[in-house]
């Protein structure tokens, strides 16, 4: 699947819901999210971090969503532009 493809996905389950929750509260779920990535990372088996590692990317999808900004272009910028 593409990036601009699950991010879509992401718009089309969760879209309404994510805008009426807000920008506060999905930046919020998605640091629980990086945590639980984090945890899954030290201690977690494959499975365990590949749940989290999708549940990262949907609430950053979610977050990019609600900006309105795509992540394929965030992507693009390491092509162009690394850091």
């Amino acid at each position: 699947m593409e990036i601009a493809e699950f991010q879509q996905l992401m718009e089309t389950l969760y879209g309404a819901a994510d805008r009426e929750r807000g920008i506060p509260a999905t930046v919020a779920w998605l640091c629980e999210e990086l945590g639980e990535l984090a945890q899954a990372v030290r201690k977690g088996s494959v499975e365990q971090q590949h749940h989290e590692l999708g549940d990262v990317l949907a609430w950053l999808a979610s977050l990019a969503n609600q900006l309105d900004l795509s992540l394929d272009d965030a992507a693009r910028r390491y092509v162009t532009d690394p850091p």
